[in-house]
């Protein structure tokens, strides 16, 4: 950690030491949302239903394999952060290379357990006869790419927990640069379809991966990809896994739920399934806006736990006024431009309908979800595991009854609702345990 990024830790304005965490953080998602964005669209130009259902269909299984890298990559960069708080240095290098080798072992392990099972997997994910063959070629990509996707995901985390959000950012803007150019020339030049789009994904988060183990071998001070550091002792393990779990947890749950609303919209139809793909993608923009904020201050919140509490205290209640700001901004947008939004990626009238009528409901919990994400955020920087792991499956075991309940009561209309209801169950979960928790945490922290 540099004089600069410990100045932002340490002694900045709240809004500067925000801004220099979360800004680069957010940047990079929404690269990342661009990125999926266009990816549709290039498959949309194809004119291809199946094709788009396909690209739906499995993102399930990509939230399950990013699940890995953060497991590791959000348990160790939280406790990383904590370190540097405390200044124990050594345990820091300690900490990054257990967190790098252990990536690639996950990643190996999901490649000997899901291949020999893809069919039984493509199945699961909801395939229909038109999309199964175009399902089952991207998962067979991704499945080999696993250690790479494993990876890329724990390091990005890594490199944040120092404060090298500039850094951080930068792998996240130059996987999604190299994954649109490597779309296009497989889709436009090569005509390779959703093989193509997966091996571009795999190869674009190496190419990310390699920077960003450059910066930890070679350019940071305290992070360390050699051997001679790894280290998995107890104090490691419990407290990587004592947060690592709930994170792993609550992507499995998102994917879940992914995976239980597929099987709810195919029996509505392709249609139904496209016009969620492609509200979804949309939706991210905004949701990994806000992410990227509640995200990008968990370094800071960490390290504030261990090192100055009142200052941790006053970066959650400045990050609480910009979620608020921020949603009230996309919430107007969509609401004025959801058809032209849609329209984009379809000329299929009944497509353009659902889609905007999916946008204008979804977006009614951008606030709730983003404060929940912020709720998320404190647990795992004060190492709350019991708080962090009740946040990771409160709103997966919310919404498959709801779903189950509001799609017998109101058909189509009650599934794109039980969105709306399981984001605000599990914004007042995670407020009640703040409430909870606050003299544990800060005394104070009630006032925020």
């Amino acid at each position: 950690m540099d004089a600069e990024n410990l100045h932002y830790f340490e002694k900045a304005p709240i809004a500067k030491a925000v801004a220099h965490f979360a800004v680069p953080m957010m940047l990079g998602m929404s690269m990342s949302v661009i990125y999926a964005i266009l990816n549709a669209y290039f498959l949309g130009t194809l004119h291809n239903t199946a094709l788009l259902t396909a690209l739906a269909l499995t993102l399930p299984l990509f939230s399950i394999i990013m699940a890995l890298g953060n497991l590791i990559g959000m348990g160790s960069g939280t406790f990383i952060s904590r370190l540097l708080g405390e200044k124990r240095l050594d345990d820091v290098k300690h900490v990054s290379s257990f967190a790098f080798y252990s990536s690639l072992v996950l990643g190996l392990i999901v490649i000997a357990v899901g291949l020999p099972l893809i069919d039984s997997i493509v199945h699961g994910l909801g395939a229909t006869p038109d999309s199964f063959g175009f399902t089952k070629d991207y998962v067979t990509v991704m499945l080999i790419g696993s250690p790479i996707v494993v990876l890329f995901f724990t390091l990005e985390n890594i490199v944040r927990s120092e404060g090298a959000a500039v850094t951080s950012m930068i792998g996240m803007i130059l996987s999604v640069v190299v994954n649109i150019i490597l779309d296009a020339l497989v889709i436009f030049v090569f005509h390779w379809g959703v093989i193509g789009v997966a091996s571009a994904t795999v190869v674009s988060n190496l190419v990310a991966s390699a920077f960003y183990a450059y910066h930890m071998g070679y350019k940071s001070q305290f992070l360390s990809i050699s051997m001679k550091w790894f280290k998995a002792n107890k104090d490691i393990l419990s407290h990587v896994f004592k947060i690592g779990v709930p994170v792993f947890i609550m992507s499995i749950f998102l994917g879940a739920m992914s995976l239980v609303l597929n099987h709810f919209l195919v029996e509505y139809g392709d249609a139904a399934t496209a016009a969620f793909g492609i509200s979804s993608r949309l939706l991210q923009f905004p949701e990994f806006i806000l992410m990227g904020l509640c995200e990008g201050v968990v370094p800071l919140i960490a390290f504030s736990f261990t090192a100055n509490k009142l200052r941790m205290k006053q970066t959650i209640g400045f990050t609480i006024k910009a979620i608020v700001a921020l949603a009230g901004v996309f919430g107007v947008i969509v609401y004025l431009t959801s058809d032209h939004l849609i329209g984009l990626f379809t000329n299929d009238p009944q497509l353009i309908e659902m889609g905007s009528y999916i946008l204008h409901v979804t977006f009614l919990s951008l606030f709730i979800s983003g404060t929940t994400a912020l709720f998320t955020g404190i647990f795992q920087a004060t190492a709350q595991g019991t708080a962090a792991f009740i946040m990771s499956v409160i709103q997966g075991i919310t919404l498959i009854p709801v779903l189950y309940i509001a799609n017998r009561m109101n058909g189509f209309h009650g599934v794109v609702w039980s969105l709306v209801i399981a984001d605000a169950v599990a914004f007042l979960v995670g407020a009640t345990m703040l409430v909870v928790l606050r003299n544990k945490l800060q005394p104070d922290l009630e006032h925020v």
